[in-house]
């Protein structure tokens, strides 16, 4: 899979944090997910993302400015499906947590 990095502001400290990830395109949107190895507690840069959604993303040179929301619905499930199918790890991590692991949209600010 592609991968992405993933510049957030921390919720707490107020500073940039990057994050390698990989991801799904969907149109002109960006997917990941917060999968954190099936840890059961949600990765740090989605807790960033919900407190502050404005993140930067880079791909090779490429650097975009996007706006974070969280799948739900019918959403998630078809982006869930489309993630599993192109890395199938993100069901097993799943089945390691209770906790719903969230499928983040990334759509670009302009």
């Amino acid at each position: 899979m592609p991968v992405l990095l993933l510049t957030t502001t921390g919720r707490r400290s107020g500073r940039p944090h990057t994050t390698a990830l990989t991801f799904l395109s969907n149109g002109r949107n960006l997917v990941i997910v917060g999968s954190n190895g099936g840890a059961p507690q949600h990765p740090a840069w989605f807790l960033n993302l919900r407190a502050r959604p404005q993140a930067t993303v880079q791909i090779g040179k490429d650097r975009l400015v996007v706006r974070a929301h969280e799948a739900a619905d019918e959403e998630r499930d078809r982006l869930w499906i489309r993630a599993v199918q192109a890395y199938g790890g993100y069901s097993v991590y799943q089945s390691r947590t209770t906790r719903p692991i969230p499928v983040v949209v990334l759509e670009p600010a302009h």
